[in-house]
């Protein structure tokens, strides 16, 4: 009874180590190899994802208004009269 037991526990890890590989290869994931990052095989089908180029400079608008307000700050030499 043990010996049964054992053959089918045999059996059932090689079928394991059969099976998880052949999953892996065939799932459609991004595999590592030798260095390299390989699409999955469904890489043609998938949405791009573009977007469009910003400004160079991306707080443009926080620099304008800090240099409107260092400008506001600024006082003029006053005249006493003379």
């Amino acid at each position: 009874m043990s010996q049964d037991k054992s053959t089918q526990s045999r059996w059932s890890r090689a079928a394991l180590l059969l099976v998880l590989p052949a999953v892996a290869m065939f799932s459609g994931c991004q595999v590592e190899m030798a260095g390299q990052t390989l699409p999955s095989p469904y890489y043609l089908t998938d949405d791009v994802q573009y977007y469009t180029p910003g400004p160079g400079f991306v707080l443009a608008r926080e620099a304008a208004a800090q240099k409107e307000q260092a400008e506001a700050q600024e006082s003029e030499p006053q005249d006493f009269g003379r």
